[in-house]
Parts: C-alpha cells; sequence; structure tokens
C-alpha cells in the first residue's frame, strides 16, 4: 500500500509539473506566429489562470482569421471568464490589460456591445495603468484601444502612435516572467503610421517588428502584402 501511495503521489507531482510547464508565454506566440491552431487549443486546454487567458486570446485571434469564428468567440468568452475570476482574486495590471483587450475584441465581433463593454474596457486600462504605469502591455493595450477609437471620443492615430512609442521604450526594461507585445507594439505603430500617410514609417517599423522577433508572423504578412502591391 505505501508502494502504491508512493508511486501515486510521484505520478500526481509529475503531471502537475507538466501541467503548469506545458504552456508558457513563449510557447504561446510561437504557436500564434504559425497560427497552429492545434497547439493554441492544446494550450487552452491544459494551462491554467493567465496564461490560459492569454491562451484562449490568441487562439480567438487566430481561429478570427482563419474564418472559425465560433471558436474565436468561444475562446474570447473563456479568455473573458478566467481573467475575471483572477481579477477578483488577486488583480493586476497584467490581468486588466489582456482583459481590456478581450473586451475589444468581443466589441469588434458585436457592436452592440460596445456600450458596456466600452466602460468596462476604458475602467480597466486606467485602473492598471493606475497600478503599473510603466507595463509595456498595458500601453499597447492602450494604443490598440485608441486606434479604433475615434479622437472625439479620447482616441486617435496621433494618440495609437504616442502609446505606442511608449510601451516600445517601456519593452527596454527587463523582462522575467509576462513578456509579450514588444513586436506587437512596432506593428500597431506601423498600422498608424500606415492610416496617416505615412507608408515608409510604417514599412520601418513591421521590419523593426521582425527583428526584434524573428518569426513574428502578423509583420512579415504586412510586408510581404507592400511587397506585392509595389
Amino acid at each position: 500500500m505505501e508502494i502504491a501511495m508512493k508511486t501515486l503521489l510521484l505520478i500526481t507531482s509529475l503531471t502537475l509539473v507538466s501541467h503548469t510547464s506545458f504552456a508558457n508565454i513563449s510557447d504561446i506566440d510561437a504557436a500564434a506566429n504559425t497560427m497552429n491552431i492545434t497547439e493554441l487549443s492544446q494550450y487552452s486546454e491544459q494551462a491554467i489562470d493567465y496564461e490560459k487567458a492569454y491562451a484562449d486570446y490568441r487562439l480567438a485571434i487566430t481561429a478570427n482569421i482563419i474564418g472559425q469564428r465560433q471558436l474565436a468567440t468561444d475562446s474570447l468568452n473563456n479568455a473573458q471568464h478566467t481573467l475575471e475570476s483572477l481579477l477578483v482574486q488577486d488583480p493586476s495590471a497584467d490581468q486588466q490589460a489582456l482583459l481590456a483587450a478581450v473586451y475589444g475584441m468581443q466589441i469588434s465581433f458585436d457592436n452592440s456591445k460596445g456600450t458596456v463593454l466600452g466602460m468596462k474596457t476604458a475602467q480597466l486600462l486606467q485602473q492598471a495603468n493606475d497600478l503599473e504605469p510603466n507595463n509595456p502591455r498595458v500601453s499597447l493595450v492602450r494604443a490598440i484601444n485608441a486606434f479604433y477609437t475615434p479622437s472625439v471620443f479620447g482616441g486617435g492615430l496621433d494618440k495609437s502612435q504616442t502609446l505606442a512609442t511608449q510601451a516600445i521604450n517601456q519593452f527596454e526594461q527587463p523582462c522575467n516572467e509576462i513578456c509579450w507585445g514588444h513586436a506587437e507594439a512596432y506593428t500597431w505603430r506601423g498600422l498608424a503610421k500606415q492610416e496617416q500617410g505615412d507608408l515608409k514609417g510604417a514599412l520601418q517599423d513591421w521590419q523593426t517588428a521582425i527583428e526584434v522577433d524573428p518569426q513574428y508572423g502578423w509583420a512579415t504578412y504586412l510586408l510581404n502584402q507592400q511587397t506585392v502591391k509595389q
């Protein structure tokens, strides 16, 4: 009986190690860069807490790109549930910023949610900025939010560029745990520049995004798209 119990404890401990180490931020980013929906789905199922929510968020983006809208919607709902639960327990700026990003994507799927979720997004980003004003992911999500928000309502392309630049500068700080978004910040700043007619500046930002993360698929796609047009 004692041997059996020890064996069971060993198996359980190995399962827990595997469970917690199977999905980390870099693994999820790598799967998202290659739009590997199978791996993202596995990470979503096996990760816990913030990593699970992040996997669901990236899964939603990938599913939307390839036209699996229901999977994208379900993944966003899963991310929302996970993050809202985490925020009740122990709020953090990264949780608040990611939930704001999730809300923003939900609004893009269903504009009727804009009134309620738009206000929640603004509150979350303000709380996150108050909690960690130097957090680059907070600045990045604020930049994304400003990109889609008219200037009359406090957003606009100039503000989006400013916040993306702020995020880029903040990403120069050392990072050991939650570190996603550096290449993404350059990409969003490039998109804002493109919208304002500064294609040269946009191309430079997208190229820098690839230098930051050579596997970053979105910036590569945007650059290739411009090459085809030329």
